[in-house]
C-alpha cells in the first residue's frame, strides 16, 4: 500500500508543471498518505543557506515564501544540519523548538522532519506534524524517509525547471546545470536544440511567426494520420481477430475527439508553434492517463502516445524551413549523434552540450578530435525551453551556464581568451622535440578514430599513433564493414603517419560501446561482454579484422596491434594464434607482409596483477587509465551521481600505473600510456618519472604536454614521484603536483577554474 502511494506521488510531482505545483502536490498528497494534520516543505535557498517555509497543508498558507529559518535555527534546522531525520513525541519540550508567530503549529505536538538530500547536498526538510502527543512508529518513519530520498531528485530537476520556466522567471533567469566534461575548453552563444524525430517528449518550446500557416499544418497532419490509419485497418481486416481489429476504431475515436485537439490550436493561437503545441498537450494526456489507477486507462496512454508521435512526425515532414544555426551555435539535444553534427556549419559550431551520454560516446570522441568544448550528460538540463537561450559551456567542468549573470559572462570570457592566447602561443613547439631541459627524450603521440584527427595530429608534432580506435569504422555503418572497406581505412591511416607507427586496437565495443546492428543487452555492461572477449567468441569478426589491418599495412610497416579489455593470459595466447594464422593465410596468398608488433592493453587490475605474464608474450604493454581508474575505485565515469570518486589521482591508481611499468621493464618491454592520464599536463610530470616510454593522447593535448616536458628537468622528478607515493588521498596528490607546475612555471596549464 505504501509503495503504491509513493508511486502515485512521485508520478504527480514528475506531472507538475513548476517546482510550486510539485510541492504543493507533495505536501497535499503525504498529509492524506500519512494520515497527518500538517505537512510541510522548507527548501534551502542556494544563497542565504536558509530553509524557506516553501509549501504547506495545515498551517498558515499566508505565511509561505515569507517565514525562514537559518541552519541553526529551531526542529527543522536541526534536521538539515544532522542529515537525519528527528522524530518526537513533544515537540515544543525540545531545546531546539523555536516558535514561529503566526504560522500556527503551536497545536501539534508530535513532530517528524526528515532531510531531502541530492548528490550529498541538503536541499530542504519535509515534516509532518500532529496535535496527538506521540512519536511516529517506525514504518511512518520510514516512509517519510524513503518519500524524501525519493523526492530529492524530483526537486532537484523541478527546481532547475523551474529557474527557468516559472512565469514570474522567465525573464533574467540564471541557472547552472552539472554533466560530464567531454571536450575541454570554454564555448559561448546561443542554443540551437535539435530534435529526434517523433519523440514528443523532446519537442522544443518555440514561438510562431505565422499561426495560420501552423494551424493549417496540424489540420493536414491530422487527416495524414486519419488516412493511414484507416488504410492500416482495412489491410490488417482478416488477419486480426475482431477485439484486436477493434483498436484502430479507438484510434480513429481519439483523432475524431475535438477536446485535445481545440486544447493544441488554442496553444497554436496562443502563439506556439504546431510541434510544440502537440508536444505538451499530448504529453499531458499521456502522464493524466498513466496516473489512472485502472489498468485499462493506463494503457490507453500508449495509444494516446503512439497517435501523437504518428501526427508529430507528419508536422516534421512537413517543416521544411531549414534550421537557422546561430553566428555561434551551441548545439543541445537530448542525445547528440555525428549525424546531427554534421549538419551544422562547422565556422558556426562554437559548442555542444547532450543531455543523455558520456565522455566516451562517439559524438563527445568527435567533439574532442575537432576541438569543441562539449558537456555530456547533463540531465537535469531542462533542454526542451532553451531555443535560442544564451549559453556557457565550460567542457573543464562540465557546468552548463544558463542566461549567465555578467559576471560568469565575464569570467568565461576572459577564461575563453587565455585558451585561445595559450594555443596560439604553444604553436611555436610543434617542431621542437619532446625532451626535458636536461635532455630526456618523451616521445609524444596521439590517440585517433577518425580522418579528420590526421591532419591535426601531424600539425602538432604527433611522432606515433598510440591508440586507433578501430570500432568508429564500426559504429558510423548499419552493418559491419567487409574486410575491403576496412582495409581501406586502415590503409589511409597508416599511409598518412608513413613511417610513424600507428597501433591500431582490435574492435572493442560492448560497456558503452554498442553498435546498433550488433546490440549487446545486459544488465552490468562494464562487468560483461566487451572488447577481447566479443571478438575471441566471434573469431569470424576477429580475422577479418586482423587481415584486414595486415593487407593494409603492405609496403608500410608501420603497423602494431593492440588487444583490448585484456584478464588474462589465456586470452592473448588465443589471439596470438589467431593472429599468426591470419598472418600465415597473407602469406600464402603472396601478400608481401611482416608480423606487426603486437601489444596488450592493462585496463583491469587482473592485467595490472599479470603484467609481467603478459609482457613476456607479446612486444609491448599500453595502459588504457580510463578504464583502469574506474575499475580499480568502483566508479562508472559516465555516471554524474559518481563523477566526483572517480579520480585517476588516487593512490591506488597510481600504484598500480608504477607496478605495469616495472612489470613491463622487467620483461625487457616497451610500455605507453593511452587513457585521458597521458593528456593531462600535470600529470606528465609522474608518468616521465614512473619510467613511461610513451605517452598517447587527444591531439588538443598535445602541445600543452610538450610544454610543460620542455620546461622541466627530468632528475628532479624521481623526488616529486617519491612524494606523491607516499601521500593518502587523490587532493594531497593534486595538491603536490599544483605547486610542481608552478615551479616548473607552468600553472597556466592547470586546468581553469569555473565559477561553479
Amino acid at each position: 500500500m505504501m509503495l503504491e502511494a509513493l508511486r502515485s506521488i512521485v508520478q504527480a510531482v514528475n506531472a507538475a508543471g513548476d517546482l510550486q505545483s510539485a510541492l504543493d502536490i507533495i505536501v497535499s498528497r503525504i498529509a492524506e498518505v500519512m494520515n497527518t494534520e500538517v505537512c510541510t516543505v522548507y527548501l534551502r535557498d542556494p544563497d542565504s543557506k536558509r530553509l524557506i517555509f516553501m509549501a504547506n497543508q495545515g498551517l498558515n498558507p499566508e505565511l509561505i515564501g515569507k517565514v525562514s529559518l537559518g541552519p541553526d535555527e529551531g526542529l527543522v534546522g536541526l534536521v538539515a544540519r544532522r542529515e537525519e531525520p528527528v522524530n518526537l513525541d513533544h515537540a515544543e519540550k525540545h531545546p531546539n523548538f523555536l516558535f514561529l508567530p503566526g504560522i500556527g503549529e503551536e497545536h501539534y505536538h508530535s513532530f517528524l522532519g526528515a532531510p531531502i538530500i541530492h548528490q550529498r547536498s541538503v536541499m530542504g526538510v519535509l515534516v509532518v506534524q500532529q496535535k496527538d502527543s506521540r512519536r511516529f512508529d517506525e514504518d511512518e518513519e520510514a516512509f517519510l524517509v524513503t518519500m524524501s530520498a525519493q523526492l530529492a531528485g524530483v526537486i532537484a530537476h523541478a527546481r532547475a525547471t523551474g529557474s527557468i520556466n516559472t512565469a514570474q522567471n522567465t525573464v533574467g533567469a540564471t541557472a547552472s546545470f552539472k554533466g560530464i566534461a567531454g571536450a575541454t575548453g570554454v564555448a559561448i552563444g546561443q542554443a540551437v536544440v535539435i530534435v529526434p524525430l517523433a519523440e514528443l517528449h523532446s519537442v522544443p518550446r518555440r514561438q510562431s511567426d505565422d499561426p495560420q500557416a501552423e494551424l493549417k499544418a496540424f489540420a493536414e497532419a491530422l487527416d495524414a494520420v486519419r488516412v493511414d490509419i484507416r488504410a492500416l485497418s482495412d489491410k490488417l481486416l482478416t488477419q486480426l481477430p475482431a477485439d484486436e481489429h477493434a483498436l484502430f476504431d479507438v484510434y480513429l475515436r481519439i483523432i475524431d475527439d475535438g477536446a485535445w485537439a481545440s486544447e493544441v490550436v488554442a496553444k497554436i493561437e496562443a502563439g506556439e508553434w504546431a510541434q510544440g503545441a502537440l508536444s505538451q498537450v499530448m504529453s499531458s494526456h499521456v502522464r493524466a492517463f498513466e496516473m489512472m489507477e485502472d489498468a485499462y486507462f493506463k494503457e490507453r496512454a500508449t495509444d494516446i502516445k503512439d497517435l501523437g508521435r504518428r501526427v508529430l512526425s507528419y508536422l516534421q515532414a512537413s517543416d521544411v524551413e531549414p534550421t537557422e544555426y546561430p553566428e555561434k551555435t551551441i548545439l543541445v539535444g537530448e542525445e547528440l549523434t555525428a549525424s546531427m553534427l554534421g549538419d551544422v556549419p562547422r565556422d558556426r559550431l562554437v559548442g555542444m552540450v547532450s543531455v543523455r551520454g558520456s565522455s566516451n560516446s562517439h559524438v563527445a570522441i568527435l567533439a574532442r578530435a575537432m576541438g569543441i568544448p562539449t558537456v555530456m550528460g547533463a540531465s537535469d538540463l531542462p533542454y526542451t525551453q532553451i531555443e535560442n537561450a544564451n549559453l556557457i559551456v565550460d567542457g573543464y567542468s562540465g557546468y552548463v551556464h544558463y542566461n549567465p549573470t555578467a559576471d560568469v559572462y565575464e569570467h568565461f570570457r576572459s577564461v575563453s581568451e587565455e585558451d585561445h592566447a595559450l594555443n596560439q602561443g604553444l604553436e611555436a613547439l610543434r617542431d621542437l622535440p619532446s625532451e626535458t631541459l636536461d635532455g630526456h627524450r618523451m616521445p609524444l603521440w596521439v590517440n585517433t578514430g577518425l580522418m579528420a584527427d590526421v591532419a591535426r595530429s601531424l600539425d602538432r608534432g604527433a611522432e606515433g599513433v598510440g591508440l586507433y580506435r578501430t570500432e568508429i569504422p564500426f559504429l558510423l555503418r548499419e552493418r559491419f564493414p567487409s574486410e575491403e572497406e576496412q582495409r581501406i581505412i586502415y590503409r589511409e591511416q597508416l599511409l598518412a603517419f608513413a613511417p610513424l607507427p600507428v597501433t591500431m586496437r582490435t574492435l572493442d565495443i560492448g560497456g558503452d560501446k554498442a553498435l546498433p546492428y550488433f546490440p549487446i543487452e545486459e544488465e552490468n555492461p562494464f562487468l560483461g561482454w566487451r572488447g577481447i572477449r566479443v571478438t575471441l567468441d566471434h573469431p569470424e569478426i576477429f580475422l577479418v579484422q586482423v587481415r584486414a589491418m595486415l593487407k593494409a599495412s603492405e609496403g608500410l610497416n608501420n603497423l602494431r596491434i593492440m588487444l583490448p579489455m585484456i584478464s588474462n593470459v589465456q586470452e592473448v595466447d588465443e589471439a596470438l594464434e589467431l593472429v599468426r594464422r591470419a598472418f600465415d593465410e597473407l602469406l600464402e596468398d603472396g601478400w608481401d607482409i611482416s608480423l606487426p608488433p603486437i601489444g596488450v592493453m592493462v585496463e583491469v587490475p587482473a592485467a595490472v596483477y599479470q603484467a609481467r605474464q603478459l609482457a613476456r608474450r607479446v612486444d609491448f604493454l599500453s595502459v588504457g587509465s580510463n578504464d583502469l581508474t574506474q575499475y580499480l575505485l568502483a566508479v562508472d565515469r559516465n555516471n554524474t551521481r559518481v563523477a566526483d570518486l572517480y579520480h585517476a589521482y588516487h593512490p591506488a591508481v597510481l600504484n598500480s600505473l608504477q607496478q605495469v611499468v616495472d612489470a613491463a621493464h622487467a620483461e625487457g618491454k616497451p610500455v605507453g600510456i593511452c587513457g585521458e592520464l597521458a593528456g593531462d599536463p600535470a600529470a606528465v610530470l609522474i608518468l616521465m618519472a614512473m619510467g613511461y616510454d610513451m605517452l598517447s593522447m587527444n591531439d588538443n593535448s598535445l602541445l600543452r604536454v610538450k610544454a610543460v616536458i620542455r620546461s622541466c628537468r627530468f632528475e628532479d622528478l624521481q623526488g616529486l614521484l617519491d612524494g606523491v607515493m607516499v601521500v593518502d588521498t587523490a587532493d594531497e596528490v593534486k595538491a603536490l603536483l599544483r605547486k610542481a607546475m608552478i615551479g616548473v612555471g607552468m600553472e597556466r596549464l592547470l586546468q581553469p577554474i569555473g565559477s561553479a
